[in-house]
């Protein structure tokens, strides 16, 4: 738990940062802006989650060299990482124009909401740099067993945001350029604190890892590519159902997704809970595994469930209970709420189904054993596309789509486990 609940701390910032966003443009006075901005945060969703790996495998290789008390390890896969954020940002920025064109022609939104897409991708992509480096410092720190200073790095990095989005969109009227804005300012804020905290690294060790940072070793049992790859491909199918669930409300129209952007929400929120619990397990799994204590590992794992169950509760009752209440907070569109209305009880299904997918996403991080992590997600997407495609277009296939490949994912990765 003093691993978890800075980590739960951490990833409250995050959902609290989109609710914001959310709050701010949908009482800017037209649905429009509500669109553009689901539309825009999914471009980005998509875009750094594939390079997800550089925190995921991050985590795995530095807690695994923790365990085995292997310092030179812990500060190589740092430096790697990093190297490996700043060429990804030089790509995309390099490439913006095709991604956005790429990206506005998959998910099809409507003319006013393309162009303020478009607005806010032009802004919001020059924070690709300070995002990407997060990635690789918060895998670092996650897997040296410190989540405090991912914590404290996060909540400065949101309390920027919000801070700087008030100002640019309600002080300087900047409209859907200022909540991009307002992003990127919070996100530099946030790697500057981090990589102040991480001066703890001398200068001369800098000098000899940086000889380092493009050897592909990662441990004796797997190569850092083989590690990547397969969480990039895993990373790929998750992105391809993020995408296309957006597409196919857009493609219902536009009340249908300015509904699910806002009910996308109550996922957001639980799963940032539920992804401290998967912290813990990816420092900790990789801990034992680092030091071959499988006891330890397995004991980890019945934990992390037990706490796992007692939250998976908790949000049940909230979500039955106060979901109305929440959607009006959200937004004063009436003809938004009224379109989102019924689809809560999918939400209320939500904590119980999900939740050992998250679990076990942090244990196999730990355990570097991210083939079962791609394979799992492989099953849970073509899952998820059959029925889509089966069953119909209408928004109910949608969510109920959506939670197949949920409990698929919980599934699989439970059949899959072994050490």
């Amino acid at each position: 738990m003093k691993l978890a609940l800075p980590s739960v701390i951490t990833n409250i910032t995050v959902p609290l940062l989109g609710l914001i966003d959310a709050t701010i443009v949908g009482h800017m006075g037209t649905t429009f802006y509500i669109g553009a901005v689901a539309i825009g945060s999914t471009i980005f969703n998509m875009t750094y989650w594939l390079f997800g790996f550089l925190r995921m495998g991050t985590t795995g290789i530095v807690s695994q060299a923790h365990g085995a008390g292997d310092d030179q390890g812990m500060y190589d896969a740092l430096f790697r990482s990093l190297s490996w954020a700043m060429l990804i940002s030089l790509i995309l920025l390099l490439l913006q124009t095709p991604l956005l064109h790429l990206a506005l022609w998959m998910m099809a939104p409507e003319g006013e909401v393309a162009r303020y897409a478009t607005q806010y991708f032009r802004v919001c992509i020059w924070g690709a740099p300070a995002m990407l480096a997060t990635y690789s410092l918060t895998g670092w720190f996650i897997g040296m067993q410190d989540t405090r200073t991912p914590m404290w790095m996060a909540i400065l990095q949101n309390l920027l945001n919000i801070f700087a989005t008030l100002l640019f969109v309600f002080v300087f009227g900047m409209g859907v350029r200022g909540v991009a804005l307002g992003t990127v300012v919070g996100l530099y804020g946030g790697v500057a604190y981090a990589l102040i905290e991480g001066r703890r690294v001398k200068s001369e060790e800098f000098k000899l890892l940086w000889n380092n940072i493009f050897s592909w070793k990662c441990n004796s049992n797997s190569s850092l590519f083989t590690l990547h790859f397969s969480l990039f491909l895993r990373t790929l199918c998750l992105v391809a159902v993020t995408v296309y669930f957006t597409s196919a409300g857009s493609r219902l129209g536009t009340l249908y997704l300015d509904a699910n952007a806002l009910l996308m929400q109550f996922f957001i929120i639980y799963s940032y809970f539920t992804d401290g619990l998967a912290n813990a397990a990816e420092a900790l799994s990789g801990e034992h595994t680092g030091a071959r204590n499988w006891e330890a590992l397995r004991s980890t794992i019945r934990s992390l469930f037990c706490w796992g169950l007692s939250l998976a509760l908790v949000f049940t009752l909230l979500y039955a209970l106060a979901g109305p209440w929440f959607l009006s907070l959200l937004t004063n569109q009436e003809t938004v709420l009224q379109t989102a209305r019924p689809y809560l009880p999918w939400l209320v299904a939500v904590p119980f189904v999900a939740l050992p997918a998250f679990i076990w996403d942090g244990v196999y991080i730990g355990m570097t054993a991210t083939r079962r992590m791609f394979l799992s997600m492989l099953v849970a997407a073509i899952v998820f596309f059959s029925l889509w495609f089966l069953l119909g277009p209408s928004n109910h296939m949608l969510w109920l789509a959506f939670l197949a490949y949920l409990f698929t994912r919980s599934l699989m990765q439970t059949l899959l486990f072994r050490v």
